[in-house]
Parts: structure tokens; C-alpha cells; sequence
């Protein structure tokens, strides 16, 4: 039931499959040996949430994934016409550009803006204040306009 969110949410916050393959499946490892602490089904999506965001963190932390505080692909930025790009383009340059991101703001923009979980749920999942999280979207939302607008013009160039 909850197989894709997990599998999807670790995919974007570590960017790599095998990398998130192996997230989703320590997610549910923990989730079965807690199952005896829920009361229902409707409390399982949250914690799952907040233990997919945690293993994800703890793997990329253990295997150097994380380009914590990067500044963004090294590649000058220039004044420019918009150009269009495909939506697959698209999904491709956000994903990438994701990997930028410091994590706490990663996670934030993944949960909040990707998977659609209002802030207070964010929050709780990622032991903020909605403010906090309010924050991290933000700056996040203006890093990776920065990151896309770098990387799409690095692959014209190319």
C-alpha cells in the first residue's frame, strides 16, 4: 500500500534507484518490527514518512551521497532567453538539480512541494516548526530555479 511513496520520496531525496531501493526496503524493515505500536492504519503514513526521510539521510550520511550546502553545478550563469524544454527534460533537470540541495531543504521541498503533504505534516516529520519548514521551501524553491537555470544551460552547451 505504502510501496511507492517510499520508494518515490527516497528516490528523490537520494537521487540514485539502487540508493533508494535499499532505503524503501530498510524503511519497511523498521516498519515491521514496529507494527505492534500503531493503532490504526491511518497512523502508519506519517511515521513512515518520517523513517524513509531519516533512513535516507542516515544511508546518504554512511555512503557520502549528500552534496550538502553545494553551491549548485559549477557553471556560470548568463542572461538569457527562456527556453523551452520538454516536461521530460524537465523532470530529468529537477531531479538532478535536487541533489544540490542541502538535505534538510531537499526534504522539505520533496515532502512539501513533490509528495503535497501540507507544512504542520512536514514539520512533524522532519522535527521543525512549520516556520521552519516555511523557510527551507523557500530558499529551497529559489536554489533550485538557480540549479535548473545552471544545468539546463550547461546541456545546451554541451
Amino acid at each position: 500500500m505504502h510501496q511507492r511513496q517510499v520508494l518515490l520520496t527516497s528516490l528523490r531525496l537520494l537521487g540514485r534507484m539502487e540508493d533508494a531501493q535499499d532505503a524503501a526496503q530498510e524503511a519497511f524493515l523498521k516498519l515491521y518490527r514496529n507494527l505492534r505500536i500503531f493503532g490504526s492504519l491511518a497512523e502508519i503514513r506519517p511515521w513512515l514518512y518520517r523513517v524513509s526521510v531519516n533512513v535516507c539521510h542516515d544511508l546518504a550520511r554512511k555512503r557520502g551521497l549528500l552534496a550538502a550546502e553545494a553551491p549548485g553545478p559549477d557553471v556560470p550563469v548568463e542572461d538569457g532567453g527562456d527556453e523551452r524544454i520538454g516536461l521530460e527534460q524537465q523532470r530529468v533537470l529537477l531531479a538532478e538539480a535536487l541533489t544540490y540541495l542541502p538535505e534538510k531543504e531537499r526534504a522539505a521541498i520533496v515532502l512539501r512541494e513533490i509528495e503535497g503533504l501540507d507544512t504542520d505534516e512536514v514539520a512533524a516529520i522532519l522535527g521543525s516548526t512549520p516556520a521552519t519548514v516555511r523557510t527551507q521551501v523557500s530558499t529551497g524553491r529559489a536554489r533550485l530555479r538557480s540549479i535548473v537555470t545552471r544545468l539546463s544551460r550547461r546541456k545546451h552547451e554541451l
